[in-house]
């Protein structure tokens, strides 16, 4: 056997693809991680051909009779040429834009993708589209929207969530005390959007608890930190986590041990919070006994908890999930509000930080240069949407939302194409989804699979995957930069990103601005240029020519390691304002106090999410829907790895003993989950780690309803059957996903095809 090396990256690593005949036969990690993901193991399997699209597919009613219509995964497609195919696509983009409007193209096109950025789809797409005369597009993410937008306000920028806040070795050094408020887990750490080379979240967590941290986990799940990591649990209720950060708060402010003069001297509207936690004004005292009625905790430990936040160096850490949820926005002020109350902002390894082991690269040390990235352009019209918000723009033409104090338009979207992602597979309440998916007159999907969305497409276009063409990883949470080098050739009919909108271009008319008379490698030489140019102007950091990067396979990029975050704030906060409106970290918003949104006021709060377990109905539980442990999203789930993680063809939804026994639902029996939005089958897997009233489904499993009956059974355990599709407040708009309540009981009346996927 004469095997071949290539040097490739995904979301989950950085390693070496081997392979023999033109098939891929191994995967070796990076030799420099020191903890790998399993997943990279399950890349090959992109190049099986049972999910793949293998040549460009028309839908027949769509050919026949064009304009809104229901589109169902088994209507019949019809082969095409590439020529007919991009015929089609460039007639449909000329139509809308030259009758309704640019702004009737909507190109959201969120999703992963691959992690190469030269052949980022969406990147691809906008560029291309903004080239002639634009699109309407997202703001935010599903990960990550409440949450950027109040930091935006109250500290200027997303930094402290996007990676920029104190790395995990200077809180590795510094720190006394660790309280994870949601997860601080490798699970999640695995993957990183534009690949990470080395997995470092567990090396820093041992180092922590090497040095004897007191950790404190508030947390539904126990293995949102690693069972080797000795902490303690508080099994919170979920969505309760900004009334537990404001009743520690207030247990300083009682003591008169929160710090006066850093509250004064570095923050706004400090007086305005702390009236609130002091009652002033709503007489409510927010306090141990308060917050443990709220969360279902033991007042007794909160107040132990107060004591040692100011007793020792401590850091606040709250991971993206938390934002998911109603009210968003308040756990990430809240948690800012208590690191100010106790004082230790911008001291080594202590104060706030979010995100941390959400991404593999959040609490890294922080890559310097500018990572690689293909220009998308000018944006030629301001249109947009909340990213988590596409049912509302489809369903709701013409109508106002709000987004940062400002009013906006829906607009009405006549096409929507979609490169890189499968928003049935992260949107929410998809039996909404589908009734808002009706109405577009014409839904082209690039991919190389057949997802969901795919096979609810009217025009299909077969892209390649990462491993069938040559691109260039890095972000700016990586330290290294990665040659992806083509391992197999293209599969079927398949097409790199870049030469369906190259082609795309040439039909409209723009093609010399699009490419700028490069190819691909010749783009991937300027893009590495651009970012070899960069870390030696800076910071005098010299990479190495081109053609030894690509034959090395990867190389180190200049990073800051030890950083403190706000460090130089906190030393002069004259001489170093925050880029908010006062200079200071906003702890109360006149912008927001003029605004009067009744579900985001002028400081931190704790508001009654939609749904929690504080006013649920008899019977109902608290869904919980994370990421898994054996794909991203639902990438690859149909790979061994993520197979063994089901039963019978279902994912498993943790519940806890006593929930099990109340509905006499026994380890591996099939459960239906269902709710007003939808229903879902799952097996159960009956576990202590999870608190009682709570059940955690996984997200990834690839949308199959039973039929397309408005209310259809998902027989693979798809968690966003049952999810709430609603803004988490007026000024975010983010996604409220973790704000779930659902009934759990056993399958009884199951036929043959509630077992197949």
């Amino acid at each position: 056997m004469t095997v071949q090396r290539f040097s490739h990256c995904s979301h989950w690593g950085a390693y070496t693809l081997l392979v023999d005949q033109g098939r891929v036969v191994g995967v070796e990690p990076f030799a420099g991680d020191p903890a790998p993901s399993p997943i990279i193991h399950s890349v090959k399997y992109w190049a099986d051909p049972t999910h793949r699209v293998a040549q460009p597919m028309v839908r027949e009613r769509w050919l026949k009779e064009r304009g809104p219509s229901e589109r169902h995964p088994g209507d019949r497609f019809v082969p095409v040429s590439w020529e007919e195919a991009l015929d089609l696509v460039a007639d449909e983009i000329n139509r809308v834009r030259h009758g309704f409007g640019n702004n009737s193209i909507f190109a959201g096109s969120y999703g992963w993708t691959s992690c190469g950025r030269f052949h980022h789809a969406p990147s691809q797409l906008k560029r291309m589209l903004n080239l002639v005369g634009g699109y309407t597009g997202h703001v935010d993410t599903y990960s990550v929207a409440a949450g950027p937008v109040i930091l935006r306000h109250t500290l200027g920028d997303p930094e402290a969530c996007s990676g920029g806040a104190s790395t995990l070795d200077a809180v590795a050094a510094h720190a006394q005390t660790v309280v994870v408020f949601g997860a601080l887990s490798p699970r999640t750490a695995q993957t990183e959007a534009g690949g990470i080379a080395r997995h470092q979240l567990e090396t820093f967590l041992r180092a922590m608890v090497e040095r004897r941290v007191h950790f404190v986990l508030i947390s539904p799940l126990r293995d949102d930190l690693p069972e080797w990591v000795p902490a303690e649990w508080w099994p919170v209720r979920p969505n309760t986590d900004t009334a537990v950060m404001l009743g520690l708060a207030g247990e300083i402010v009682a003591a008169g041990r929160h710090d006066l003069d850093f509250l004064e001297r570095y923050c706004s509207g400090a007086d305005h919070f702390l009236d609130y936690l002091r009652g002033t004004d709503d007489g409510t005292v927010k306090n141990a006994a308060w917050a443990a009625a709220i969360a279902d905790l033991d007042p007794s430990r909160l107040r132990e908890l107060a004591v040692r936040l100011v007793d020792t160096r401590s850091m606040l850490t709250v991971s993206w999930s938390l934002q998911r949820a109603d009210h968003g926005e308040q756990p990430y002020w809240a948690a800012l509000g208590l690191a100010a109350i106790i004082g230790q902002i911008g001291l080594p390894g202590t104060g706030v930080g979010y995100g941390y082991g959400s991404l593999g690269g959040v609490g890294a040390p922080l890559a310097q240069a500018n990572s690689p990235t293909l220009p998308q352009g000018r944006k030629a019209i301001p249109d947009f949407i909340p990213v988590a918000r596409i049912a509302d723009l489809l369903l709701h033409p013409g109508t106002e939302f709000t987004y940062e104090g400002r009013t906006h338009i829906y607009p009405d979207t006549r096409l929507i194409y979609w490169a890189g992602g499968n928003p049935f597979h992260h949107h929410q309440d998809l039996n909404r989804l589908r009734r808002a998916w009706t109405r577009p007159e014409t839904i082209i999907v690039q991919d190389p699979m057949w997802t969901a969305t795919a096979r609810r497409a009217d025009i299909v276009l077969p892209a390649t995957t990462s491993i069938e063409r040559n691109d260039i990883s890095g972000n700016r949470r990586s330290d290294h930069l990665v040659a992806m080098h083509q391992a197999i050739a293209p599969m079927g009919q398949a097409r790199n990103d870049y030469d369906i909108l190259r082609q795309l271009a040439n039909l409209l008319g723009v093609e010399a601005e699009f490419s700028e008379g490069r190819d691909e490698m010749q783009w991937i030489r300027h893009l590495y240029g651009v970012t070899r140019g960069d870390a030696h102007e800076r910071f005098d950091f010299e990479l190495p020519e081109f053609d030894e990067f690509w034959e090395q396979g990867a190389v180190e990029v200049p990073t800051h390691p030890n950083f403190t975050y706000l460090k130089d704030y906190r030393r002069d906060p004259d001489a170093h304002p925050l880029p908010t409106r006062t200079g200071r970290i906003v702890l109360w918003s006149e912008a927001l106090d003029q605004i009067r949104l009744d579900d985001c006021p002028p400081h931190p709060v704790w508001l009654e999410p939609a749904e929690w377990l504080g006013r649920a109905t008899p019977g109902q539980l608290h869904l919980v829907s994370r990421q898994p442990a054996g794909k991203l999203h639902s990438q690859l789930d149909n790979a061994p790895l993520s197979t063994a993680s089901k039963r019978n063809g279902h994912e498993q939804v943790w519940i806890h003993p006593d929930d099990a026994s109340r509905r006499t639902i026994a380890d591996g029996d099939t459960v239906r989950l269902w709710n007003s939005r939808g229903q879902c089958l799952a097996s159960a897997r009956v576990v202590e780690t999870v608190r009682p009233g709570v059940v955690m489904l996984p997200t990834g499993a690839w949308y199959n309803p039973r039929d397309e009956t408005s209310d259809s059974l998902d027989l693979a355990g798809n968690p966003n059957v049952l999810t709430l599709d609603k803004g988490s407040s007026g000024f975010g708009q983010g996604c409220s996903a973790h704000t779930c309540l659902v009934q759990v009981e056993l399958h009884k009346f199951r036929n043959a095809s509630d077992d197949q996927q």
